[in-house]
């Protein structure tokens, strides 16, 4: 269970005025950042945001004890991407990696040397730092390893697809590989060149055991700052394993007597076992008693996969992962720090992953890099006044409409395909305000409106080099 007896009053203690309105903690303090990414989690996966089915009681408190963002957005709607922009801060237009693509002798696309990353502006004002989970990054040893690029410790899975199996052979503790005691059955697919997997034999289930890596991480470094980016790969699926246990998990726990099929009570199993995992986190920080020393920020790297019409996981929205429609990357977003987060705040401000790099160097009294796209949200994280963003951008690489953009400015957001052929181009125009859905493409009735965003757009975009790059 998550703590008891908190004390959740608004205070400016610690906290100095910057101008133009910003706010940073001053340099005395340096809070703890704990930064939860889950994996393929949709909006409506959560009790605080309206889920009934999946009991996440946890979860749902740090949303009453905290504050709880009903717009925020992570910059991509696939894996790869997504990470891509949190770590450095930029959105997709100037990112290096774009789209999902994998290289051999495993892994994606490393992020390369010149990228400056959050855990390397972390480390330069003290603090440790430690990633545990997904990275999808970069594979051991090249220049995206997570250590290349400011991580003290690594714990998990390098490449975001040999993740997909939560019983595998083996686990890397930096670049030393663990071996597990589970037996793999390798499995080719028409899209990667190594092979996947799915246990034949299962005894060791990896998101328990990095978790526990995590939790041991805090232990360890809780009398001095440390950065946690716990990105856990809890509730994406195994897609090479047998048809009804692509949700792999030990047990159903309180699912298991539900007139269900196997694969949703694996998945309701899988968001219920993360909520645990956060109730284990607030505990362990009450009784190291750094709670209020600590900031803790839990969303996912983009839309939910999951097809279930039990859990409706992206609803009210239209699309899903890999979309630019607000079911890829519209996600759920709770931010807990007693004492200084007011208690049971719900905002509705628009903001975007590529904005945690300029608010983590608030938090941390670090100095924002000109090189991140974004702007910090510490004011409204302490439910004070804050400036809108003139717009929030994404670009992505993929399927048979390829490539895509979408802007969102105020209300607006507009979606436009084949963005590089202008004789294929066609956009999509919606209000967000009276059409949630995005079921009525009004870009015919607004074509200044169109016109003005896709400018807009066409300044963001640069070329990207690994369009197309698969292996």
């Amino acid at each position: 269970m998550m703590v008891d007896n908190i004390n959740l009053k608004a205070s400016a203690i610690g906290l100095i005025g910057l101008t133009g309105g910003c706010f940073q903690i001053s340099a005395t303090q340096k809070p703890n950042i704990i930064f939860v990414f889950a994996d393929d989690l949709g909006y409506h996966d959560l009790g605080c945001y309206g889920q009934t089915e999946i009991k996440t009681p946890n979860i749902d408190r740090m949303a009453k004890e905290g504050i709880r963002f009903t717009n925020f957005y992570v910059a991509s709607p696939v894996c790869a991407p997504s990470r891509c922009n949190l770590m450095t801060g930029k959105h997709a237009g100037h990112a290096e990696v774009r789209h999902n693509a994998n290289q051999m002798p495993h892994g994606q696309i490393p992020i390369p040397d010149s990228e400056f990353t959050i855990p390397e502006m972390l480390k330069q004002v003290g603090y440790t730092t430690g990633c545990f989970g997904k990275w999808s990054l970069g594979a051991p040893g090249n220049e995206g390893d997570p250590q290349k690029q400011g991580f003290d410790q690594f714990f998990g899975y390098y490449c975001q697809c040999l993740a997909h199996n939560y019983f595998p052979d083996i686990l890397w503790h930096n670049r030393d590989t663990i071996r597990l005691r589970n037996e793999i059955v390798p499995v080719k697919v028409n899209f990667i060149d190594y092979p996947l997997a799915y246990a034949s034999k299962k005894v060791d289930y990896s998101a328990y055991i990095i978790f526990d890596e995590a939790v041991k991480f805090i232990e360890n470094n809780k009398a001095n700052p440390f950065f946690l980016y716990y990105a856990t790969t809890l509730p994406h699926t195994n897609g090479e394993a047998l048809p009804d246990e692509k949700y792999e998990i030990p047990d159903y726990g309180i699912y298991s007597n539900k007139d269900w099929s196997k694969s949703d009570k694996g998945y309701a199993a899988m968001v219920t076992l993360l909520d645990k995992q956060m109730g284990i986190l607030f505990e362990k920080l009450k009784t190291l008693g750094i709670e209020k020393n600590t900031i803790v920020l839990f969303t996912s790297d983009n839309g939910g996969a999951n097809g279930s019409t039990i859990f409706n996981s992206n609803q009210p929205f239209r699309g899903r992962k890999s979309t630019l429609y607000e079911g890829g990357i519209r996600e759920p977003m709770i931010a807990w720090w007693p004492s200084k987060i007011p208690a049971n705040i719900v905002s509705d401000m628009p903001w975007i992953s590529y904005d945690l790099m300029p608010t983590f160097a608030a938090i941390a009294s670090a100095k924002k890099p000109k090189t991140s796209d974004g702007r910090s949200v510490l004011p409204s994280l302490l439910n004070k006044k804050q400036k809108d963003a003139n717009f929030l951008y994404w670009e992505y690489y993929s399927g048979d409409r390829n490539p895509m953009q979408a802007i969102r400015q105020g209300d607006w957001k507009l979606i436009r395909y084949e963005f590089t052929s202008p004789q294929k181009r066609n956009v999509e125009l919606y209000n967000l305000k009276n059409d949630v859905s995005e079921s009525n493409n009004i870009a015919a009735e607004q074509p200044q409106l169109v016109e003005k965003l896709t400018k807009i757009m066409d300044k963001q975009s640069t070329p990207y080099k690994h369009q197309g790059a698969v292996k």
